[in-house]
């Protein structure tokens, strides 16, 4: 699957061009399917791999559809294609204690999340059916449980981050070819829980078709 190189998110990178560029890629993705429908059980990737790192003064920028810009300081180098249920965290070398952001690429189905500028983990994600889908937009973490049911379906959302009044989340979710969420963003259970612990409320989250 590709990585945060779509059409809504530009890559802003003066000076970096086609090897900058390359890092962002990975075999490409699957078609979005209609609903959910049962398949192989995942695999998870978990920590491995080194990070690339862009000079000062050279750093790409992300740009989100509001025109929120996010400096990129390093990426986390994934050297084979990421499958359902894959996740890579690696916060090796990268500061403490600096602000998270989360970037969702639909399109791709994949996250990132940030610590001031450097990647720390991605994971292949669910998302929403057409009739039930995933809004797009930069929205604050609005709350945070460990241990979260949901009311609406009845049904566990572990390691939930409340993106929307009306209850999209980002959560823990078995992530599977052919599953999809209820507009949600479903995550790895062992992701979501790295996940949960770096970010906080007001922590942004950026989604991007």
């Amino acid at each position: 699957m590709s990585r945060l190189a779509g059409a809504a998110v530009a890559l802003a990178a003066a000076g970096v061009g086609a090897l900058g560029m390359a890092w962002w890629s990975r075999s490409a993705a699957p078609p979005p399917l209609p609903g959910p429908r049962a398949t192989a059980p995942a695999t998870t990737v978990g920590s491995y791999g080194t990070r690339v790192s862009y000079p000062v003064g050279r750093e790409p920028a992300l740009v989100a559809p509001d025109g929120t810009r996010l400096l990129v300081h390093s990426l986390l180098r994934v050297d084979r294609p990421m499958r359902f249920g894959d996740y890579v965290w690696n916060e090796s070398g990268v500061p403490a204690g600096g602000a998270t952001r989360i970037r969702v690429d639909l399109s791709r189905q994949l996250m990132s999340v940030f610590r001031d500028g450097h990647e720390i983990g991605t994971a292949v994600i669910l998302y929403g059916t057409d009739h039930k889908p995933t809004p797009t937009g930069t929205f604050p973490i609005l709350a945070r449980a460990r241990l979260h049911q949901s009311t609406l379906y009845d049904a566990e959302m572990p390691y939930m981050l409340r993106l929307t009044n009306d209850g999209v989340a980002i959560h823990a979710s078995a992530v599977r070819r052919g599953y999809a969420t209820h507009g949600c963003v479903g995550i790895p259970e062992d992701f979501a829980r790295r996940v949960f612990a770096a970010s906080a409320r007001g922590d942004l989250v950026t989604i991007t078709a």
